[in-house]
């Protein structure tokens, strides 16, 4: 009725839908980068949308099956093995006592999502799962901490096979160039037509500064007409601009609070987009409303919800 990890890769953790409700205690929400790669692997297995499951980055983890299950995998294409066979993506597979799923290095997207029927076995914290690693709150153990060599993954054996595909119009290019809508917001007005104009019609490129708390991409620098602002609550998607002038995006485990400017923010379906893309990459901007964004989440939301 577990997993033993054998190799904890680069970066797994333990995440479900996020910690709702205690932003205003300073205690951000966590949860999945990647939303829709998350609640589609829950889909295919016919889990809870909420059901906990391992976000791996990078790859290079390692497990081994203790009793018979089903899995799903989504999101980036980490080169996964099942005993040494090459499998892909968006599938269901069916493990016996004694398989070894394995994940290599990225070959499209950064981050891949691995649900198990039902869940893993695992203590919340205020509610969630969800590992923040800064808060010491969640994962495995509790506090925080990533998976490591030797934990045991619990879940609850399933023996008959789940045989599921997600359909090929849910399935993202994360190799194929990157337009994310931005919805104007906060201070936007504090950034004049021509730094606007600058923001979406240059490139901007992933950088090396990227995690679960930010992405810092580098290009043209705009400069808002504040020099600062008292600090305030922010949102997952939020774009900070720097006194360098150069965007960074927050994500799932930002702080709850910034003072920096901010000249929109994006949906949260594109900042799960933007967080499968690896330094090097090229991201553009272009304005969109709120009320396509809701409907592209409603869209969503009635797929996946029903």
């Amino acid at each position: 009725m577990s997993f033993n990890v054998i190799n904890p890769g680069m970066l797994t953790l333990i995440e479900d839908s996020g910690r709702q409700g205690f932003q205003h205690l300073g205690i951000t929400t966590g949860g999945p980068m990647d939303e829709h790669a998350f609640y589609w692997a829950n889909r295919l297995l016919g889990n809870s949308p909420d059901t906990n499951q391992l976000e791996i980055t990078f790859g290079q983890l390692q497990l081994i099956a203790n009793h018979a299950t089903s899995v799903a995998i989504t999101g980036a294409d980490l080169a996964a093995r099942l005993n040494d066979k090459p499998i892909q993506p968006w599938c269901t597979y069916a493990l016996k006592k004694g398989d070894t799923l394995a994940f290599g290095a990225p070959v499209n997207g950064l981050r891949a999502y691995l649900a198990v029927v039902g869940g893993f076995q695992v203590e919340e914290k205020l509610g969630s799962a969800s590992t923040v690693k800064r808060e010491q709150l969640g994962g495995l153990s509790g506090n925080g901490d990533p998976l490591k060599k030797g934990d045991v993954l619990h879940f609850t054996p399933h023996a008959e096979p789940i045989v599921q595909r997600a359909p090929k119009w849910t399935i993202p290019d994360y190799n194929a160039p990157l337009e994310l809508g931005v919805m104007p917001a906060y201070q936007n007005a504090s950034f004049s037509h021509d730094e606007q104009m600058t923001f979406f019609t240059h490139n901007y490129e992933v950088s090396q500064n990227i995690d679960r708390m930010g992405y810092r991409l580098s290009g043209t620098p705009i400069k808002s007409s504040l020099d600062g602002i008292i600090s305030e609550g922010i949102a997952f998607g939020a774009i900070q601009i720097p006194n360098d002038g150069q965007p960074i995006v927050l994500m799932k485990d930002r702080q709850t609070i910034g003072g920096y400017p901010k000249i929109g923010c994006l949906s949260s379906l594109g900042a799960g987009q933007l967080s499968q893309r690896q330094p090097g990459q090229i991201v553009t901007f272009t304005s969109m409303d709120v009320a396509d964004a809701e409907v592209e989440r409603r869209l969503f939301n009635r797929v996946i919800f029903g």
